[in-house]
């Protein structure tokens, strides 16, 4: 097997960077997702493809050839999945406004897809789909909309990321795996080729 690509299911409360020497914290008590992997994996260069905060959790990929961190986060070639618990009542006019785009702090925001799951009691389930991946993205969407109830701004409560393109979390919270040499062809064909340069006469 190819070991170009692995998995891991990021649990809460550990950062998504790589420290300058592996076991030295920033800050006390700071949890990076390289205390999860064996050494090795920070000695020889893997790194994250993109990001989750925190306080998130789901399904993150490292790489060690760095050309495809960029191909694989690339905006449009390939679709993100959460799973997101909102405080608050999501409703249909919620839904449209993010598919249209929200104005957040640090632009307008928007999803691919949203699809209400259920709720309890005053939170909702929200399936999210993104094409792209800015900074909180998720979160900024749903507090930049108000309750219609309460008139109180909807909070991500917890959010989790359980898709990449083709590819399912099948792995446990604090788990990881390679990917196998056929989950990597399918994922890598899901990335529009680079377009060729072409010259001025």
């Amino acid at each position: 097997m190819t070991q170009r690509i692995l998995m891991l299911h990021k649990p809460k409360g550990y950062e998504v960077t790589r420290p300058a020497i592996l076991g030295r914290e920033a800050y006390p008590g700071q949890k990076t997702v390289y205390s999860i992997l064996p050494p090795e994996f920070h000695e020889g260069g893997w790194v994250p493809v993109g990001r989750l905060d925190k306080d998130s959790t789901g399904l993150l990929l490292f790489v060690k050839e760095g050309f495809l961190v960029g191909r694989l986060q690339k905006p449009g070639n390939l679709d993100k999945v959460y799973e997101v618990w909102v405080r608050g009542h999501v409703q249909p006019e919620h839904v449209e406004k993010i598919l249209k785009g929200v104005e957040t702090p640090i632009g307008v925001l928007r999803a691919k897809e949203v699809k209400v799951m259920g709720g309890a009691g005053p939170k909702t389930r929200v399936r999210v789909v993104l094409d792209e991946g800015k900074n909180r993205q998720v979160r900024r969407l749903f507090s930049a909309l108000r309750d219609l109830k309460h008139d109180k701004p909807l909070k991500v409560m917890e959010l989790k990321r359980t898709r990449i393109g083709p590819l399912e979390m099948d792995v446990e919270s604090g788990k990881w795996r390679f990917l196998s040499d056929e989950e990597t062809v399918t994922l890598l064909k899901c990335i529009p080729p680079k377009k060729k340069k072409t010259s001025v006469q």
